[in-house]
């Protein structure tokens, strides 16, 4: 393994990482949002305790997602200055902007936020976490536009001299095809992870009914024909959690639909711009009109196919509009591009290519069928009861994660073998000089420093996680007005819980 390569893991690692916690922060943000609205807006106190239950899961998150968000920007200057160099003018703008302006509302208004507790007027409180929130869109919007640009690079002309791209239209960066339809995909997906996480600790504290919680024993039918007895929680959690299960499940069914909607147009614009991309996603060899889509494709080492399931005409219709319409198969579009580039190998490792998308699609597809089973045992005032359920929504949470990281692995792996497409080659976006032992030695570092990263994280979250609700009362009005006299009322900056 040389230098490339050992590089190429290294940053998929570390991105693959950073970005388990990127859909958990934007999504927890505006569900965090939500609960302390209705609690301005009803004064009911289950929204109050929701809303800081919730919402230190939500700092935690975001303060890992911080952490490996600097260590990753290492990577551009330790392993990829050239690609650095080359980018760097048409990057600037938009990662100028995240930083400045994006990143600035996520961390002066949650900051706010936290401390603002008893300190600010409720409405003026409820402001920040929301101002926050839209901060996690914009960061988000900013970052895709510049990973856009390189799915399909626009706005740009090449330096003669230097052969780096220079920016001559901003808006055209922003207004990228591909980041239209990414930016809603992305949002999607976020959503669906954070309201996975909701419904999970719902579940957990809903079913497992902890025997310190105070409440008497009771028998009740289990959904799946066994019998459970559990004790039950007080009435107070009990209403608590079940709101939080609806209200994570709904957005988890409105983000799957999101999903498929901006799944569908985001192919065609693929089909447009990344042909290759998408036959590689398929397995389509040899163009077809109709195109199926392929279900599952086992294939031996000579590439003979030994299973292959396959649905007529879904491929045509996803990647055209029309169920008759043509696709590109990978051997004209190799041809093709041979023709364009020069010789070389301009298929990307179709495996990876095609499994990561039908796994980022089928374990999307999973969770959001589960969280309609939890939200199916909530109709009728229900509370869930079923064990089974409760394992499987444990697990629930970790499926949109796992779709996520296989969706960017589908978005970069399908775009090899370029670092910027039709432009910049992998190959030819290494720092010069880099060696094998520094890039092993980084990756090492930065292993160690994940894993202990990561245990810090399971640990917080399953602490705070299982200590269920917190019993703080809401401020009074008194604690929450600008009227007071000096001296009155002066509490330290409490931090949020």
């Amino acid at each position: 393994m040389d230098a490339l390569d050992l590089a190429r893991w290294q940053f998929g690692i570390t991105t693959v990482y950073h970005f388990l916690f990127v859909p958990l922060t934007i999504g927890l943000a505006f569900i965090v949002a939500g609960f302390q609205t209705a609690w301005v807006r009803t004064g009911n106190e289950r929204w109050l305790r929701l809303t800081k239950f919730y919402g230190k899961l939500f700092l935690i998150n975001f303060a890992m997602g911080v952490v490996t968000g600097i260590v990753q920007e290492f990577q551009f200057g330790m392993n990829w200055s050239d690609y650095s160099r080359f980018v760097g003018d048409v990057f600037g703008a938009p990662l100028a902007l995240e930083g400045l302006l994006a990143f600035f509302l996520e961390s002066t208004f949650l900051g706010l936020w936290i401390f603002g507790w008893d300190r600010l007027p409720k409405r003026v409180h409820l402001a920040t976490i929301w101002a926050a929130a839209c901060g996690t869109l914009l960061s988000a919007y900013f970052i895709l536009a510049a990973n856009s640009w390189m799915q399909w690079p626009v706005g740009f002309t090449l330096d003669p001299e230097t052969g780096r791209a220079q920016l001559t239209d901003f808006w055209a960066v922003l207004t990228n095809e591909v980041a239209l339809w990414t930016f809603p995909h992305t949002i999607a997906a976020s959503f669906l992870t954070a309201g996975a996480l909701v419904v999970a600790i719902a579940l957990w504290h809903l079913v497992r009914r902890p025997k310190d919680s105070g409440g008497a024993e009771t028998t009740t039918a289990d959904t799946d024909t066994r019998e459970v007895t559990a004790p039950t929680l007080n009435a107070d959690d009990t209403a608590a959690f079940r709101s939080a299960l609806r209200v994570g499940a709904a957005v988890c069914l409105v983000a799957g639909a999101v999903l498929a909607l901006s799944g569908d147009q985001l192919a065609k614009v693929i089909a447009e711009v990344q042909p290759m991309k998408l036959a590689a996603a398929e397995g389509l060899d040899d163009t077809q009109a109709p195109a199926p889509f392929t279900v599952v494709d086992f294939r031996d080492l000579d590439g003979e196919s030994l299973l292959r399931i396959q649905v007529p005409y879904v491929l045509s219709y996803l990647a055209t509009g029309d169920v008759d319409g043509a696709v590109a198969g990978i051997n004209d579009i190799q041809a093709e591009y041979v023709e364009r580039y020069g010789p070389g190998e301009y298929m990307p490792v179709v495996p990876v290519t095609f499994w990561s998308f039908r796994l980022m699609i089928g374990l999307g597809m999973l969770a959001v069928l589960i969280a309609g089973w939890a939200l199916w045992t909530t109709r009728r005032g229900g509370i869930p009861h079923s064990r089974w359920l409760m394992r499987v929504g444990l697990l629930l949470p970790l499926l949109p994660l796992a779709a996520n990281s296989f969706g960017w692995i589908f978005t970069e792996m399908g775009r090899q073998p370029w670092a910027v497409f039709g432009l910049l080659p992998t190959a030819a976006a290494i720092s010069p000089g880099t060696t094998v032992g520094e890039v092993a030695t980084s990756l090492a570092i930065f292993t160690v420093l994940y894993g202990v990263l990561a245990v810090i994280e399971v640990r917080l979250l399953l602490m705070y996680a299982r200590a269920g609700l917190p019993t703080t009362p809401p401020p009074s009005d008194a604690d929450t007005t600008d009227d007071a006299e000096p001296g009155e009322n002066q509490r330290p900056l409490a931090f949020a819980y």
